[in-house]
């Protein structure tokens, strides 16, 4: 523990952490004003008519109308702050505050770098990041320093290798490695493309591609903590983003994670960085030695961040049967572009008393995104079912030419699910009430059985 403590607490060049927070409030900046540009605030937070909130945070809710926008300008302000250096204290807490309400409010919106980039901006909240080059230093509200332990820019390494590992410990499965799959799939709708079209067709290509994924998940970290191999690694990690920005639906968590590597380079390389801007930017400070107070609250805080982040991504564990099929303990677990998954789902509302039913048109109620991951996801299933009988009980319907008035009704399901090409089969059966099952961590043993 002695030996651990010094390493956390050892003494190094603040310089990545200043160029790690200027690098990821460009990124954050880019981000936000993209998100407000292509019109998705509308399209996934002011449009739908209802929300699948995570479980825990149901009572996370959207502002009504165009202040959905609100939180977007907030976001856009704390990754300006980031940037600049600027009540940094303040901006952090507010970018980590907004964009995690905004990812809370919709489960169907779930992506992995959502996710990795609330990780960041929660730890942006505790380290010294505008102790040089910043305005809060210029305008005199904090000291310059040119130190900081080694903690404050290992976590963001350590998040960063949680990534990548655990992407690499779930493509250690037969769909990946053994039928290159969901790759032949992804890979053969670039077929008709210019010039590399036919070559992504073939089946071996697909091999190529997941094998050499695995691979590189599993060990790129390894290469980029080593000085010999930094620079070659740091060139397959370019490559291979640039190549899955090109043919993958992923938006900018390519370039997230081709910036945000940057952080294993040495103490000269970001020194060096930095020193141009500041030559740049005719900035110069004083540095104060200032020396760092190591709480016990925040080794137990490192430990608990250390904890949480390795067993999240294993609590599949706790439950039987395909992770990929039940999704039990799938989201927060870094399996990036594992599966494919199309689902076709009929939903029917029917009277207790009578025995009457309707058919419901889905799209009626959900947008296109949320259609789509809810007819393949579990407790989306059951959030959709809850929100159909509060919708029509007590509600007077149509059926056969004949209106009467609905009470307490049962929703049942009948859907069918392919997972990474397979032929559909039976995910839920009609036979269930689904208002009867509770949403919540339990197994979900209402699903069907997968049949490989």
């Amino acid at each position: 523990m002695k030996r651990i403590n010094q390493l956390l607490f050892k003494s190094v060049s603040i310089a990545p952490l200043v160029i790690f927070r200027i690098i990821f409030g460009v990124l954050l900046i880019f981000g936000a004003i993209r998100f407000m540009v292509n019109g998705w605030v509308y399209d996934m937070y002011i449009q739908p008519k209802m929300y699948f909130g995570y479980l825990g945070f149901e009572w996370v809710k959207p502002l009504p109308g165009n202040w959905m926008y609100l939180p977007f300008i907030l976001f856009l302000v704390g990754a300006f702050g980031l940037l600049v250096g600027v009540f940094y204290r303040f901006s952090s807490i507010i970018l980590f505050l907004s964009f995690t309400y905004i990812e809370l409010l919709d489960k169907s919106n779930y992506l992995n770098h959502y996710y990795f980039i609330s990780l960041m901006t929660f730890l942006f909240m505790f380290v010294p990041a505008n102790r040089s080059f910043s305005l809060d230093v210029k305008w005199g509200r904090v000291k310059a320093i040119d130190k900081t332990p080694l903690w404050t820019i290992g976590a963001f390494k350590f998040q960063l290798a949680i990534v990548y590992i655990f992407a690499g410990i779930a493509k250690l499965e037969s769909d990946w490695l053994i039928d290159a799959q969901p790759l032949k799939i992804w890979l053969q709708a670039h077929r008709d493309m210019p010039i590399f079209g036919t070559l992504l067709s073939k089946n071996w290509i697909a091999y190529v591609f997941s094998w050499f994924g695995c691979f590189y998940d599993l060990f790129i970290v390894l290469f980029l903590l080593n000085v010999r191999t930094r620079g070659i690694a740091y060139f397959f990690v370019v490559v291979f983003h640039v190549i899955t920005w090109y043919l993958l639906p992923i938006g900018i968590f390519p370039w997230v994670m081709i910036c945000s590597t940057l952080i294993f380079f040495s103490d000269s390389f970001h020194n060096s960085i930095l020193n141009k801007l500041k030559s740049a930017f005719k900035y110069s400070e004083s540095i104060s030695n200032i020396t760092q107070k190591h709480s016990s609250v925040l080794k137990i805080g490192i430990f608990l961040f250390i904890l949480f982040q390795v067993f999240i991504p294993f609590r599949y564990l706790l439950y039987p049967g395909n992770l990929c099929w039940n999704e039990e303990g799938f989201r927060f677990s870094w399996r990036v572009m594992l599966m494919h998954k199309e689902g076709m789902a009929t939903f029917y509302i029917k009277d207790k008393s009578s025995g009457r039913e309707i058919e419901i048109n889905n799209k009626q109620y959900l947008t296109p995104t949320q259609h789509d991951q809810m007819t393949t996801q579990p407790d989306m299933i059951l959030q959709y079912a809850d929100f159909l009988r509060n919708k029509f009980n007590d509600t007077i319907i149509r059926v056969d030419d004949s209106l009467f008035k609905i009470k307490n009704p049962s929703v049942h399901a009948e859907i069918y699910v392919s997972l990474n090409g397979r032929p559909s089969q039976l995910f839920v059966s009609k036979k269930h009430d689904l208002t009867s099952f509770s949403y919540n961590l339990a197994h979900r043993n209402w699903l069907e059985p997968y049949t490989p």
